[in-house]
């Protein structure tokens, strides 16, 4: 890879989506046997999370730390940004200190790309409004690549909040580069205009979105980004759209169940679900830190 900075699954070649994986699961090795290596040595890494995040932030910088670089994490409540100053100066500002990358997580989309734009730091998006969310993508493309092999001719189904859902976005463009088939599935107030575009099949009915499904990605309600009812009770969305053990009957029998969290056990997924057999939850988890050390190395190695 010789790109500067990672915006989006949309941007990357399929070739370089393998490099990524490829490279990343070297780091899950060094993971496994407990090792660090000093690829990132002498490195400043920063994380400037505008949004709340536990699994992302500390994953980074857990990331970064295993690579040997040294890590600065913003916090945005405690910053000058509650002064007012921009995202263009607070970048500026971490650029002249000396990071070699900053991480960045923001509640309007486009802003990594402009950060990008005014900084010489590599810029990697953890996150950006409802647009993209790419290591998140990356590493649940990993973990289905490690439990199946190949994800050639395999069947996603990603079922909830895809309207307000950036994982949504990016994880039907990179499983389906790899040539996965997703369907996304959600009432029709959660449904946003365009997946059909990004290669997705569009599906109103639980059911028949599972069926033979060899992954089944249920995703959280996103309430801090509704500003109406989308629908009338969690209760009731749970009837209609939860992942349930009685639903994934129809699934296909080596279904593995992914979940980008935190969940919300009895909303979108059923607690017997996510401790269950299938769930390859905190398998995802594990992975985000390799996926994360690969793309900072491939990065601020260039």
């Amino acid at each position: 890879m010789n790109a500067k900075d990672i915006f989006g699954i949309k941007d990357l070649s399929k070739s370089e989506i393998v490099e990524i994986l490829t490279e990343a699961d070297g780091m899950r090795e060094l993971i496994d046997m407990g090792e660090r290596t000093t690829d990132l040595r002498g490195k400043n890494v920063a994380t400037l999370f505008y949004e709340n995040s536990t699994r992302t932030r500390n994953s980074f910088d857990l990331a970064a730390k295993n690579l040997g670089a040294t890590t600065t994490s913003v916090g945005v409540a405690t910053s000058s940004v509650q002064k007012g100053e921009s995202l263009i100066d607070t970048g500026k500002t971490l650029d002249s200190i000396g990071m070699d990358a900053i991480i960045i997580r923001h509640p309007v989309a486009g802003a990594p790309r402009l950060l990008a734009q005014n900084v010489s730091a590599s810029v990697l998006n953890a996150g950006d409004g409802m647009n993209e969310h790419p290591s998140q993508a990356l590493l649940d493309v990993m973990t289905a690549k490690r439990h199946f092999g190949a994800l050639n001719g395999l069947k996603v189904a990603i079922i909830g909040d895809i309207l307000h859902s950036r994982v949504a976005r990016s994880d039907t463009l990179c499983f389906t580069k790899l040539g996965a088939a997703v369907t996304v599935c959600a009432p029709y107030t959660l449904l946003p205009v365009g997946m059909e575009d990004m290669g997705a099949k569009v599906e109103t009915d639980i059911d028949r979105a599972i069926d033979g499904a060899d992954i089944v990605m249920p995703l959280r309600i996103q309430k801090e980004r509704m500003d109406k009812a989308y629908f009338p009770t969690i209760e009731e969305y749970h009837r209609y759209y939860g992942v349930t053990e009685e639903r994934l009957a129809n699934a296909g029998g080596d279904c593995i169940v992914m979940h980008p969290a935190p969940i919300n056990r009895e909303a979108e997924i059923s607690g017997d679900v996510a401790d269950g057999y299938r769930s390859v939850i905190y398998e995802q988890v594990k992975n985000g830190v390799a996926v994360r050390m690969a793309l900072l190395k491939l990065l601020v190695r260039r």
